[in-house]
């Protein structure tokens, strides 16, 4: 699959409407990489081989800045979708995930994740 572009992805609401807003990168390796080790998810762990989530997260070396859509399962990860933000989400998204050296992947703030779902839900884009 191509990266969907904004437009493209609010058309696909087979994927829009599945978006998991509370996963984080942490969490999705836990659930996904670390089958077992994660005691503390209580409930929310992986049953099989066909669960799977769709969730945002932001690469800190990608430039202009974006936010990408991961479809990922406990095979492999898929990017599904790049969407370009403002800069200010950006560098808000790093402030608050905390610097983290080498690694670079952060889940977006309840900030960026709130415009997201209102751009995936708006009027389509021309």
């Amino acid at each position: 699959m191509q990266f969907l572009d904004l437009q493209k992805l609010r058309q696909r609401r087979d994927i829009v409407n599945r978006i998991d807003w509370n996963m984080t990168p942490e969490k999705a390796v836990d659930m996904y990489l670390e089958w077992g080790a994660g005691w503390t998810r209580g409930n929310d762990f992986v049953r099989g081989e066909g669960d799977e989530s769709i969730y945002f997260v932001l690469y800190e070396w990608e430039t202009p800045p974006q936010v990408t859509l991961l479809r990922r399962n406990s095979k492999e990860v898929e990017e599904l979708a790049k969407i370009p933000i403002d800069k200010k989400f950006y560098i808000k998204t790093i402030e608050e995930g905390g610097k983290k050296a080498g690694v670079g992947v952060y889940a977006p703030t309840k900030e960026l994740k709130k415009w997201l779902s209102e751009v995936l839900s708006g009027p389509p884009v021309e």
